[in-house]
């Protein structure tokens, strides 16, 4: 009778979903069940990520191979003793914890079709002397926190076409398409305006296709399959006529991830916008579409985009400016905390302890600000302030040091009369000291003395 009885392995998850990503540490447990007293070699447990590609063309004349390999890292922990040839273990249950933390960096989030995968695994192996290893795996489903460089993944993105047409048909035809937006989570709906204008003898009938392309590369050659997800058909156009179109298709919940950041296998999506003419070649508009994870597109939103949270949407790839441009009070709702948009702050610059904070108001004075969360155009409604802009302002802590007041000049008498004049901004009586410090490239650090 076989010494082991059962060998298991089980991880602790840190979400609902029980997904992992580039930095996450995982922590579990091995169980190793004896059924009699046993000498064991070793005992470790591994945490790996690869990718692989396999698929094979054959010809007439002969059959080609094609694979390849990418090895993203490879965790190793022995969980019995290593300075012993052999470790001997009692019978019964035996537990072992073990602790990793995976490398950070851009890795692809899991996959797996028939000609290629990508996939995150923990194992567990029991050598003996003399015996057949017993292994003990799980996979784990990985979301990848990269970013994929899009041009404003959040603002609209549109295409228009225009088409002679000749033959037995004459006259032409002009459609124009605008999507919502680039980037999309699964199960979202993706919202399409259409406007034809058909100036020809033929009916045209506009028609959606929503496909997914996947690529695998090997040996400098490469092997793509597409397939359609869903499609909607329109009711047809009449000749001389024309109609805007408005329709929401929603992506499959199950739809894996864009891949971008894997060298040996590319997923993509698109959304092919068309005019069916019978006789003739369809014009189209083919938008690419980027499937993003939850977390993903909260990030995006967060530290990419910037535009257009505050007051609707926005086609500028700018952060809206965050303070008045001329020298009145800044005025309510124009930006995080009152800091100028050139500057790129999204938040007050950080609190360290002993902050003595020389700047603050006096208690009171105004009400708390509200909490914002990062970006660079989130804008968070602000009381005015009543001399000058919220940033060249200097308040005074009143347990402060009281600064005394620079002395005047004697009085003299004018010898005209200026025109009235608005009283001087209140910042130019003191001056802020000058901080040439970039916050935002030192991460947590305390800023240099």
């Amino acid at each position: 009778m076989p010494s082991v009885k059962s060998l298991t392995i089980e991880y602790d998850s840190l979400n609902e979903e029980g997904t992992f990503s580039e930095g996450d540490i995982m922590t579990g447990i091995v169980t190793l069940t004896l059924r009699k007293d046993t000498k064991v070699k070793s005992l470790f447990v591994k945490l790996k990520g690869d990718a692989d590609v396999f698929w094979s063309e054959t010809s007439e004349e002969r059959n080609d191979e094609y694979s390849a390999h990418t090895r993203y890292f490879k965790l190793k922990q022995s969980v019995t003793p290593k300075d012993s040839d052999e470790t001997a273990l009692p019978q019964g249950i035996h537990v072992f914890k073990f602790r990793f933390q995976i490398p950070p960096g851009s890795m692809p989030s899991s996959f797996r079709e028939l000609d290629g995968n990508i996939v995150y695994k923990i194992e567990a192996k029991l050598c003996r002397s003399w015996r057949m290893d017993v292994t003990a795996s799980k996979e784990l489903p990985f979301i990848s926190k990269f970013l994929p460089n899009i041009q404003s993944p959040m603002s609209p993105q549109s295409g228009s076409k225009q088409k002679e047409l000749g033959g037995f048909a004459k006259g032409e035809v002009d459609f124009e398409a605008v999507l919502n937006k680039r980037a999309f989570c699964a199960g979202e709906r993706m919202e399409l305006v259409l406007s034809v204008k058909n100036s020809s003898s033929k009916k045209v009938t506009p028609k959606l296709s929503f496909k997914k392309t996947v690529t695998f590369y090997a040996k400098g050659t490469s092997k793509s399959s597409t397939e359609e997800i869903s499609r909607m058909v329109f009711d047809s156009i009449e000749q001389n006529d024309e109609k805007e179109l408005k329709c929401v298709m929603k992506i499959p919940a199950n739809q894996a991830p864009s891949i971008q950041n894997c060298d040996i296998i590319k997923l993509e999506y698109t959304l092919k916008v068309y005019l069916d003419i019978s006789l003739s070649f369809d014009p189209k508009i083919v938008f690419p579409i980027t499937i993003l994870h939850s977390d993903v597109v909260s990030r995006f939103q967060r530290d990419v985009t910037g535009p257009s949270d505050f007051g609707g949407p926005s086609n500028s790839d700018f952060p809206k400016p965050a303070v008045s441009m001329g020298p009145y009070p800044v005025p309510p709702q124009v930006g995080g905390y009152g800091y100028p948009a050139g500057q790129g702050f999204s938040a007050p610059p950080p609190e360290y302890p002993g902050d003595s904070q020389p700047h603050a108001a006096p208690p009171g004075m105004y009400p708390p600000l509200p909490p914002v969360s990062e970006g660079y155009g989130r804008a968070v409604p602000q009381q005015p302030v009543p001399y000058g802009s919220a940033v060249s302002t200097p308040y005074l802590s009143p347990t402060g040091t009281p600064i005394d007041q620079p002395p005047s000049a004697p009085p003299m008498e004018p010898q005209f009369s200026p025109p009235s004049l608005a009283p001087p901004a209140y910042s130019s009586l003191f001056s802020s000291p000058v901080m040439n410090e970039d916050f935002l490239s030192q991460g947590d650090k305390t800023p240099s003395k």
